[in-house]
């Protein structure tokens, strides 16, 4: 039996746990001066919670902004919950971290981006290669300033 590092194993783990410290910033303080975040989850998660019109409308995968208004921010070990208005109907979600695709905060041009864990190493290249990294494709507005640069471990393999 071969045993090996898992590194994007430990990669996504190291990814979440930035998420959620993040989160946490924004549910002790609230989001400082420009930032907001785009945060597009697997809405097929076994341990998503979303209303049922919204998982009608979003059968596999939903974007939500964080920005002007929300409410209610609950971020836990797992995942958070959030009060987000959908056309002045206020939802609210639960979102585990392991439903997060792509976490972008265009303000600072920063990213991260999931895929699944059945990958060979579960991480993928930049949003701008990534013809499905379409935030135009999600009711929510592109970001201004450009694509979100998105970590990735793909210039580190042999």
């Amino acid at each position: 039996m071969s045993r090996s590092i898992d590194y994007g194993k430990l990669m996504h783990e190291a990814m979440r746990g930035l998420i959620q410290r993040v989160l946490v910033g924004v549910q002790d303080n609230g989001l400082p001066g420009a930032h907001h975040f785009f945060i597009t989850f697997d809405t097929t998660h076994p341990d998503a919670r979303l209303a049922d019109w919204l998982k009608e409308r979003y059968p596999s995968e939903m974007t939500v902004v964080m920005q002007h208004w929300f409410d209610d921010l609950d971020v836990t070990v797992d995942g958070f919950s959030i009060t987000l208005n959908f056309g002045d109907a206020p939802e609210t979600l639960y979102i585990p971290y392991d439903a997060i695709k792509t976490f972008v905060d265009p303000s600072v041009e920063f990213g991260l981006r999931f895929d699944s864990q059945d990958d060979d190493d579960g991480l993928e290249g930049d949003a701008d290669d990534d013809p499905d990294f379409d935030e135009d494709e999600h009711d929510t507005a592109a970001p201004t300033n450009g694509q979100a640069d998105v970590v990735s471990l793909d210039s580190f393999r042999k």
